[in-house]
């Protein structure tokens, strides 16, 4: 139980874990940043969804709050310029998918890549937390079930006429979130949070993602692997 015993070792107030926590927390602040906004303009894309859509991006923007009190409970200020350019590949990718239209790739960016990225983050930081982040992060991870479950249903339900645009989108993005995971691992780790722990359960999540939308393993084993060895 590596992560268990990093956290009887931790110390949140340390020059070291709060120099980590300013880029992680920036991360997360930003993540949620994004998917607020994203879900907005996917409610201009799908106007019939448009009001569930709405809700969800105002979920997002609480949560968003909630990882703002986390750092100031710490007393770290989050660096948001290393945060933006961390989120630069998906930003673009979603903001282009979106300007011609492309609903698919726009679902499969924020939908199921930044919410499974989410979800697997939250559930490996969880153990490790300081009380008063643990209890906001275990109530986003709730919410995040929920996200993830929307996008799943609506690819689900358009499935054979997405198929391609989803392999393709995959394709264009998933390699970006194994550079996000390396780039992240050593700040990761002052926090108690392991490399692969985080990529086993973004592979699960994503994975299951993938399935319940209609994909069989052999294709999902060939899709989450792409980009992997990069």
């Amino acid at each position: 139980m590596p992560q268990l015993e990093a956290t009887l070792e931790l110390n949140y107030r340390s020059e070291a874990y709060r120099d980590a926590y300013s880029r992680i927390n920036a991360i997360v602040i930003e993540g949620e940043q994004e998917a607020t906004d994203n879900y907005i303009r996917l409610g201009e894309m799908l106007p019939e969804h448009q009001e569930e859509l709405h809700r969800l991006s105002r979920m997002e923007a609480r949560h968003k709050k909630g990882f703002m009190a986390c750092g100031r409970n710490l007393e770290v200020s989050p660096d948001m310029d290393f945060a933006r350019e961390y989120f630069a590949g998906l930003h673009g990718n979603f903001q282009k998918a979106a300007e011609t239209g492309n609903v698919v790739a726009c679902l499969l960016i924020q939908a199921l890549i930044i919410e499974a990225f989410a979800i697997a983050a939250y559930n490996i930081y969880i153990p490790v937390a300081d009380d008063f982040a643990r209890k906001i992060t275990e109530g986003v991870v709730k919410d995040e079930y929920s996200h993830l479950n929307f996008g799943e249903e609506w690819l689900k339900a358009h499935f054979e006429e997405s198929k391609d645009a989803l392999e393709a989108a995959n394709r264009e993005n998933l390699p970006l979130v194994w550079k996000m995971l390396n780039q992240v691992e050593n700040d990761a780790a002052e926090l108690g949070m392991e490399k692969e722990a985080l990529v086993e359960d973004f592979m699960i999540q994503y994975g299951e993602a993938l399935s319940n939308i209609g994909f069989n393993t052999r294709e999902i084993m060939r899709m989450s692997a792409m980009g992997l060895a990069a």
